[in-house]
Order: structure tokens, then sequence, then C-alpha cells
């Protein structure tokens, strides 16, 4: 019997996933798999237990990674399951830039009790009226799974698109657009675009990638808007910016002191993956990411150590290797294998940075005296007999 604990509520559209070999726990130590959302879980003392941590969502902000990975626990996330929805934000983002919607819904809100409200409101109209978004440059900085929705429903709303990811997925390339222009030089997004979104991870690199010199190559009436991560926008330099009229509109999913109630800014309450479809997607993609660890030692979506998998196995037994990313572990595993006697059918070993993942197929049952000397040898973080 398998336990897992969820740290925040987790949809039962992914919860029924779990088959009758999985238990739910209270007891978060007692976990071999935990379900998270937005706890934060850098302070949390991790049992020897855990096997892995999936993230119901994109951003792994929460987790803390290195520490996971030394302790020999893979962490998932589930990339793409929210991505409509992050979509659709952006798009009400820009709507909601581009025709000042929200004073005219405050304009009826303040005149309902107005007898004449049917006849008054063709005087009011005009101090809302906005522009449309067809036949503007859409910039999209982030060509991932939401990205690459973005910019493909943007052709099909009349926007001439541009699109700028040097590390663009095989996948991501053929799903884009033929009609969207791939830019290798983000400065030209920053300088022809009316509209520029945001689809990147906060990395070292990309932190406040939207900077005051960005702001300063830009077209004056611009819309910047920011779905994926406060960090990625120096917003002092957009307030700036929204103060001088350079920019239009900053349109952000992380409302804060900086950013909240300022003349120009269209704040939302993290509401991008908000809606049921997502939750329920990110839920089922995980259960199926953390059963597809367990019973079969497969890797799918983590973001600590690289994917590996082996399918199902067919053979007498299987067991994984967590180990560093260093030269002469691999011989060393498989000599003791061979000095036991073992012979390996089938084996995959892949890296990501420091860490290494193996997964290897044998014809004859796993000792414990073998799963000893593996966990023994110098590199190797953790082993599991998964058959």
């Amino acid at each position: 019997m398998y336990k897992y604990h969820n740290l925040n509520p987790i949809s039962s559209k992914g919860l029924e996933k779990f088959s009758t070999s999985y238990k739910q726990t209270e007891d978060v130590n007692e976990a071999d798999a935990i379900l998270v959302r937005s706890a934060k879980m850098h302070d949390m003392e991790f049992s020897d237990k855990l096997l892995c941590i999936a993230r119901a969502g994109a951003g792994v902000n929460n987790i803390p990674l290195e520490r996971a990975a030394e302790s020999g626990i893979v962490v998932f996330n589930t990339p793409g399951a929210n991505a409509n929805a992050v979509k659709e934000m952006v798009f009400t983002g820009m709507l909601l830039a581009s025709r000042d919607v929200a004073g005219g819904v405050r304009w009826t809100l303040d005149n309902a009790s107005d007898p004449d409200i049917s006849k008054n409101m063709e005087k009011a109209k005009k101090q809302f009226a906005g522009t449309e978004i067809a036949g503007k440059k859409l910039g999209v900085i982030g060509l991932g799974a939401i990205g690459v929705l973005v910019a493909n429903a943007a052709t099909h709303m009349g926007m001439e698109v541009y699109g700028y990811d040097p590390y663009i997925s095989v996948n991501a390339a053929w799903s884009l657009s033929r009609s969207v222009v791939h830019i290798s030089d983000v400065q030209d997004i920053f300088r022809e675009c009316d509209f520029i979104t945001v689809h990147v991870p906060l990395l070292d690199s990309t932190r406040e990638m939207i900077n005051r010199e960005a702001i300063e190559l830009m077209k004056k009436g611009v819309v910047i808007l920011n779905f994926a991560r406060d960090l990625l926008v120096d917003e002092y330099a957009v307030v700036d910016a929204l103060d001088s009229g350079k920019v239009r509109a900053y349109v952000t999913d992380f409302p804060n002191p900086i950013t909240a109630g300022k003349p120009g800014v269209i704040a939302t309450p993290h509401l991008g993956a908000s809606t049921e479809e997502a939750e329920d997607n990110c839920a089922v993609m995980a259960v199926d990411e953390i059963r597809n660890f367990i019973e079969n030692g497969n890797v799918v979506h983590s973001v600590n150590f690289p994917d590996c998998d082996l399918g199902k196995c067919t053979t007498t037994g299987r067991l994984t290797v967590i180990h560093k990313n260093t030269k002469g572990i691999i011989a060393k595993y498989t000599t003791i294998l061979g000095d036991a006697d073992i012979n390996v059918a089938d084996m995959s070993n892949k890296t990501k940075g420091e860490y290494a993942y193996a997964i290897i197929d044998v014809d004859s049952p796993i000792t414990d005296e073998v799963v000893e000397k593996l966990s023994k040898s110098e590199g190797v973080l953790r082993v599991r007999v998964i058959k």
C-alpha cells in the first residue's frame, strides 16, 4: 500500500485516478508522494519515506528543488495542463486594456437607479471608447505550452504575431502556427509590438527582463501583460512608464503594493489557472506522473531530474538508481550486477545537470545484498526496486 498526502486541496478528478493500492494520509511523514499547489515547502523536513512531489501546476518556486534532489526525491510539475486557462486570461487582459469595459461596468453600477440610464449611456459611452486588437502587433516572449496557444490564437484574432524563444522545444515548434514570425532578438519585440506578453520561467537570466532599458525601446502606448511571474518585470519601472504615458497599460495577475490600485494597472488576483478545467487537468496529470513513477519507475515531467521512461517492465525485475552525474558510476553499478550474476536486459540512463537517473531491467531476481551494495556506492543517492 502506498500513501499520499495533499498539502493543498486537490481536484477529486485527479485523486480518483489513484488505484486501491493508494491511500491518503494526514501525516506527511508517512507519505510516499506529496501533491501540492501553492503551499510553501522550503521549510519542510522530508522523511526518508518520501519518493516524489507533484506540483499541480507549472511553477515550482514553492518547492526546494535542490534539497529534494540531494535527498533522491523526484519533483514533477504539470506543464500544459492549465495552458488554455492562462491563454484565455491573456486575451481577457488584452481586451480589458484595449476597451474600457471595467469603466463601463462601473458607470452602469453607479447609475443603476437613474430612470434615464438608457438615454444617458449614449453620451457617457464616449469616455469608455477603446481600440481593437485586430491588426495590432503582439509579441510573445516564451513559446512553451502557454505561449504557443496565445500566439496561435492571436493569429486567428487578426493580430500580427511575433514569437521569441531561443530554447523552443521541437514539439512547440511543430505546434506553432506558420503565421507567427520567429524573432531571434527579443529587442525587436520591444521595438515593434503594441502588446507584449511574457511566458517564461523565473530564472536568474529572466528576472526583471522587462526593465527600464527594455521599456525605453518600446513604442509609446504599449501594453505589457504578465501572467507568468511578477519578478519577471521591474514593476517600479513600469509604474513610472505608466505615469509618463510611455506604457498604456500593465496587466498583471500578481497584484502587490507596487502595482495594486495604480492608474493604468489592470490587476487580477492570480486567476490565470483558476478554472475548474485547469485544476482538474493539473490534478489528473500529477496523479498520472506519481503512479507512473512509483509503479514503473518512469520519470516524466520532472523539474529536478531528467525524464527517463522504459514503459512497463516485462522482464523479471526492474530497479532504478538516482545518482550524481559523475564519471564511472554506471560502470560501478553494472559491475555490481554482473558480480551477482544478474543480466541487464535493458537500461536507460539520463542526465540533467549534476544529477542522473537510471532504469535497469534485469533477467534475474534483485537481492537485498545487491541493493545494499548499490546504495553504498559513491555518488548514488537512492536505489529503488520496482519489481
